[in-house]
């Protein structure tokens, strides 16, 4: 398997993931300095565990990430869902330190809590920051502002690809939900507009910094990192917000993370991802544990056909696909044709747990 050598070239390291048995996307990068996405959930009701079991597994992940972060320089968040950030006040953090995640000079960029959020992470980044600086003996009222901006662009109207394309019978539906997702837009930029803001530049006594993550390049010896975003979390106007995805740059090639996509799950993510051509991509695969329900088949197979693109592309010889994608027993017969094609273009499609020389738990029970 080529995984773990592609991975140790790269300086990219695996903390836990849901083919592990509790909701994550949690690596590191820059041979350990930095730490992507320090968060870890329970798996959902579904999952063939006990709940005691499924605690147990989500203690051991919160255990792993902490164990990162105390070695870590930089921390970056690049969503508010709760597998993707820890609140110091979380009981599987006692009795250990919850300022060895965040704090201890340490440098956060984090998901703009400001704009592009939907109003659930609005208010859970809120509670995030208002604990990670009472760590500090520090507040949030202190680091509030009037809204800097109430102009907000619409981001489906720069998805050229998705837009152009026709979806046959289904294609009423999707003019249909693009018209909702509007309107759900412009509720939240109402939101944004009247804030209050959280001022970005944050710096504490012990030399932590909180910054927001879009937009930014970090050079830390060898490694570049840019994050990128905001991002749709799966399709066009996902109710569950935006994401910012990291592209991690070394001296022998990168690695692009997706954060959540879905897939990804809009045409336009997996062409500029195809592009940057990166020689590792770590990537969320569809949901299909929501389908047919909260996930239909035309979505469904706009996600692997993003992922085949990204594939042919040339740049990738390792896809760690995981994370919404190991949650039920037929996640790989779902996405059968990601297989076929992996196959035929020598690209190695694994889970995070196989590249660690594991089968992914779903698969045993």
């Amino acid at each position: 398997m080529r995984c773990p050598a592609v991975l140790d070239e790269l300086g990219l390291g695996i903390v836990w993931f849901d083919s592990m048995g509790a909701k994550s996307a949690c690596v590191t990068a820059c041979w350990g300095k930095v730490v992507i996405d320090p968060g870890a959930a329970e798996m959902q009701p579904s999952y063939p565990l006990s709940a005691s079991e499924k605690r147990r597994l989500r203690k051991l992940a919160v255990e792993a990430i902490t164990r990162a972060c105390s070695r870590a320089e930089i921390v970056v968040v690049t969503h508010y869902h709760y597998d993707h950030h820890i609140l110091p006040s979380d009981e599987d953090l006692r009795p250990m330190d919850p300022r060895t995640l965040f704090l201890n000079g340490k440098k956060l960029f984090l998901k703009n809590p400001n704009s592009y959020i939907n109003e659930s992470q609005w208010h859970r980044a809120r509670r995030f920051l208002s604990e990670l600086l009472s760590l500090a003996s520090d507040s949030l009222s202190s680091y509030l502002m009037e809204p800097a901006s109430t102009d907000f662009e619409d981001p489906v109207e720069a998805l050229s690809i998705a837009l152009s394309r026709d979806f046959g019978s289904y294609q009423r539906r999707r003019e249909e939900l693009l018209r909702k997702g509007r309107q759900w837009f412009e509720k939240l930029k109402r939101l944004w507009s009247t804030g209050p803001w959280i001022r970005s530049g944050i710096e504490l006594s012990d030399g932590t910094r909180i910054s927001w993550g879009e937009g930014s390049v970090i050079e830390l010896g060898s490694c570049r990192i840019e994050i990128l975003g905001p991002w749709f979390h799966g399709i066009e106007y996902d109710r569950t917000g935006w994401v910012t995805p990291v592209v991690i740059e070394t001296p022998r090639g990168a690695v692009f993370y997706t954060s959540d996509l879905m897939g990804p799950a809009i045409e336009d993510y997996a062409y500029e991802i195809a592009r940057r051509k990166p020689r590792v991509v770590v990537a969320d695969g569809p949901p299909t544990y929501l389908f047919p329900y909260m996930l239909n088949r035309v979505n469904l197979e706009r996600a692997i056909d993003n992922a085949i693109h990204i594939l042919e592309s040339g740049g990738p010889e390792v896809m760690i696909y995981d994370h919404h994608l190991l949650r039920e027993r037929r996640w790989r017969k779902r996405v059968e044709r990601l297989f076929d094609a992996a196959r035929k273009l020598g690209v190695e499609l694994v889970t995070a747990a196989e590249c660690l020389g594991s089968p992914p738990l779903i698969d045993t029970l």
